[in-house]
């Protein structure tokens, strides 16, 4: 059982959480993008993703729920500009910043909170993780289709390539690319 406090801190203190996020990001030169950004954008770009890790707590891996969320967020990116690799990196910063939370502000309080604490870091690891899967499936869904759209790729290469095709919700888009 996760502790109502934790979850109703990261849905009420989400732009606290992205401010802390944000200072993360702003602290590695190599995240090139999110440098880029505006305070005030970086932040609400942000902060959408602590209410859902706090519902998830709540409510349970509804992997439906978080997949719509990261691929989205995969193909917003792309169509950004951002690499794979530099919003991974922004999850990790993200996931960094609640276990932070969890471990210095939250756990140390009192012995309960300490014990509930190790069941709400895996929850959040394996939100996290299963965000990295979907962020990554939206960016390859997307790269495939401006790829089928604008470049005229050959079916045989899409077949070579994108041989996981899990993120299309029908199995036959593959073979309507040629149409």
């Amino acid at each position: 059982m996760i502790d109502r406090v934790l979850i109703d801190s990261l849905n009420l203190k989400s732009r606290d959480f992205a401010v802390k996020w944000k200072n993360l990001l702003r602290n590695d030169p190599r995240l090139v993008h999110y440098q880029a950004m505006e305070d005030d954008a970086l932040i609400e770009a942000g902060k959408s993703i602590f209410p859902l890790l706090s519902k998830t707590l709540d409510r349970g891996m509804d992997h439906s729920r978080i997949g719509d969320y990261f691929v989205e967020l995969g193909k917003h990116r792309l169509h950004s500009g951002f690499t794979v690799s530099e919003v991974l990196f922004g999850l990790n910063f993200a996931q960094k910043v609640v276990i932070e939370y969890i471990t210095t502000e939250f756990a140390p309080e009192n012995p309960m909170r300490m014990y509930q604490s190790l069941g709400a870091l895996t929850n959040v690891s394996e939100f996290f993780l299963l965000g990295t899967l979907y962020v990554i499936r939206g960016f390859l869904e997307e790269t495939y289709m401006k790829m089928s759209e604008h470049d005229k790729v050959e079916l045989e290469v899409f077949r070579k390539y994108f041989k996981d095709d899990l993120f299309f919700k029908k199995s036959d888009e593959l073979d309507n690319l040629g149409n």
